[in-house]
């Protein structure tokens, strides 16, 4: 399938996912590509034990393209399968940690970075952001490594701020910067509580994107993750400059798509905006979701004209 989206011989993209657990029919099981090194993390007792045959099944579909695997399993697995699981590499080595995206580049940890190492599943809502970037100022919340900041550079953003509370993204941030925009002034990074910088952020931009980490990673927390989204789209609603875009995110699996349109919603009603929806975003292609297994679809996203 993924030959089929030509992704597996794109000279602007080398990374992807290759196995999306029940998207691919292989629960517990999800497989990303880096430029040549496949980073496995298994979230059940089973495909771990099924690793080595993982590996020599990628050897064959991957042939010469496969220069390294990596085990990032440690955290992963559920906690009361008394296993013990270390990151480490089951075929060759530390390798190139370079990839490309749309032609952008990318330095990626898969070893200390969060999840396999890349948030791979924004990748068509990166391209769309360069699309609307053109004389905006931007603020790109919860950056991570700053993907969705070289794609509104790339689209002629005036500038472009760069937030994360890690000091470990923020660093990453800037050294992709330099790789795709040497010396380029328009952009500024910042280690900060992403809702204490948007405190007081009156004015200062016309497209904010916001990205969150899951708020909830289990249904217990769901009140309270929706509690954040709502408080978090407020504060870009009531303070983005009139004729703003927003870009807002929900990568939690158990806050449904309505429950979080729900959450922005009351965001748009308590800051008195008039808003307009303009796209309903989701996982890319290389995310597959079962027809069977409808919770697979786990990204939800809105782009919003703020007036």
């Amino acid at each position: 399938m993924r030959k089929s989206l030509g992704l597996t011989d794109n000279s602007e993209t080398n990374v992807f996912r290759l196995v999306h657990a029940e998207g691919d029919g292989m629960p517990g099981l999800v497989i990303d590509f880096y430029n040549g090194t496949a980073v496995i993390q298994t979230h059940t007792v089973g495909m771990f034990l099924v690793q080595e045959m993982l590996v020599e099944a990628l050897k064959e579909v991957l042939g010469d393209k496969l220069k390294a695997v990596y085990d990032k399993s440690g955290k992963s697995l559920p906690y009361k399968a008394e296993i013990s699981a270390e990151d480490s590499y089951l075929f060759g080595d530390d390798s190139e940690k370079e990839v490309s995206e749309y032609g952008l580049r990318f330095k990626v940890d898969w070893v200390e970075g969060q999840k396999t190492g890349f948030f791979i599943d924004q990748r068509e809502n990166r391209f769309l952001v360069q699309q609307f970037a053109k004389n905006r100022d931007v603020l790109n919340m919860f950056c991570y490594t700053g993907g969705f900041s070289f794609y509104a550079m790339k689209g002629g953003a005036r500038l472009v701020h760069s937030v994360d509370s890690s000091a470990k993204a923020i660093e990453l941030t800037k050294q992709n910067v330099e790789l795709n925009f040497e010396g380029d002034t328009r952009h500024e990074a910042f280690a900060a509580d992403g809702f204490e910088f948007m405190r007081d952020i009156k004015d200062k931009y016309d497209l904010i994107i916001l990205d969150p980490p899951a708020f909830a990673k289990h249904r217990d927390a769901v009140q309270q993750a929706l509690q954040a989204y709502k408080r978090i789209n407020t504060r870009a609603f009531e303070q983005i400059r009139s004729g703003g875009i927003v870009f807002t995110f929900s990568c939690s699996q158990v806050v449904s798509k309505e429950k979080f349109r729900e959450a922005v919603f009351s965001a748009a009603a308590i800051s008195g905006r008039n808003i307009r929806i303009l796209h309903q975003l989701t996982q890319p292609a290389d995310h597959p979701v079962s027809i069977y297994h409808l919770e697979g679809e786990y990204l939800k996203g809105l782009v919003l004209y703020v007036e």
